[in-house]
């Protein structure tokens, strides 16, 4: 999409200003659906951004979210690690940033206030299935082998969002626990469940550069084509579907 638009847009909470980046397609009329993306360990970058522009080309308008503020991103492993902790320690705070990023889309003239899902990547992938599980105004979430032992947390009942969870079956980084959490807590809340296991895909599975970063950092992790491209027209079904 040539005339695809796209900039940076800020918004604020807990004290920190955070620099997102939003796209759309400028030919279409009108509010129209909006997706939240929320980035891994790594920070809101290139990756993130990619997956906005894909979604504007859909006809939806696409927002990558800066949890960490200023828009940083990790430059290796020992600095995501302690980016990512920080947040996961401060579950209130990381609530209210991602609260602030939903109102700021909600606020804009080419999103419907009333029709916003939430993807997420590892740590982002938590992070929404953990903003659904705590009754956010979403639609549908759709989290990409996430850390979902986030959502593994009491909440209110009868919540109406739609909740997918794409997740490798052969991931060393999501463990029994965190699955069996997470699967409990949303019967609990009734909600619209489905986990979706991908045979033979570790962690990191829908990004191409996995597979370089864990030989590069001796990690578990790997892009696999068949995984992703699976999941990614699997939530884009869902998101029709979901979306009046």
């Amino acid at each position: 999409m040539s005339n695809m638009h796209t900039e940076e847009i800020n918004y604020s909470a807990d004290g920190v200003e955070m620099k997102g980046y939003i796209a759309w397609d400028p030919d279409m009329v009108g509010a129209r659906p909006a997706v939240m993306v929320v980035h891994e360990w790594w920070g809101c970058n290139e990756y993130v951004q990619g997956r906005a522009r894909m979604l504007a080309e859909q006809g939806y308008t696409g927002f990558a979210v800066d949890l960490y503020g200023a828009g940083e991103i990790a430059n290796n492993p020992d600095e995501a690690g302690v980016l990512m902790n920080a947040r996961i320690e401060d579950m209130e705070g990381t609530r209210a940033r991602f609260t602030a990023a939903l109102e700021t889309l909600q606020a804009h003239h080419v999103a419907d206030e009333d029709q916003v899902a939430a993807i997420g990547y590892c740590f982002g992938g938590g992070v929404v299935t953990h903003m659904a599980r705590m009754g956010a105004a979403l639609k549908v979430t759709g989290s990409f082998h996430g850390s979902i032992g986030l959502a593994a947390v009491d909440g209110p009942e009868n919540i109406e969002c739609r909740v997918m969870v794409y997740n490798g079956e052969a991931d060393v980084l999501i463990d029994a626990d965190q699955i069996a959490g997470c699967a409990e807590q949303m019967k609990k809340a009734g909600v619209r469940y489905n986990f979706i296991q991908l045979p033979g895909a570790l962690h990191g599975f829908s990004n191409p550069l996995a597979s370089t970063n864990g030989e590069k950092y001796g990690l578990p992790l790997a892009y696999n084509k068949l995984a992703d491209e699976a999941s990614w027209n699997h939530l884009l079904l869902t998101l029709e579907h979901e979306f009046e």
